[in-house]
């Protein structure tokens, strides 16, 4: 599997405390990630569909 390159700004890097900063910094400029979180609210969540996070980390790679 090819792993994907991310850029974070070194402001972003030095002003994190924690990992849980850096991980909120990634996930407010993944605009495809937001769009998905929004779709799976609207869509699923709302509705009782909703996936358990275990199967949506597989779906987006994450481990």
């Amino acid at each position: 599997m090819v792993e994907e390159m991310i850029d974070i700004p070194k402001s972003v890097l030095k002003s994190a405390s924690t990992l849980a900063d850096v991980e909120d910094w990634l996930s407010v400029n993944n605009p495809r990630l937001i769009d998905e979180l929004r779709r799976i609210r609207r869509e699923e969540d709302l509705t009782g569909q909703g996936i358990c996070l275990e199967e949506l980390m597989v779906k987006w790679g994450i481990e």
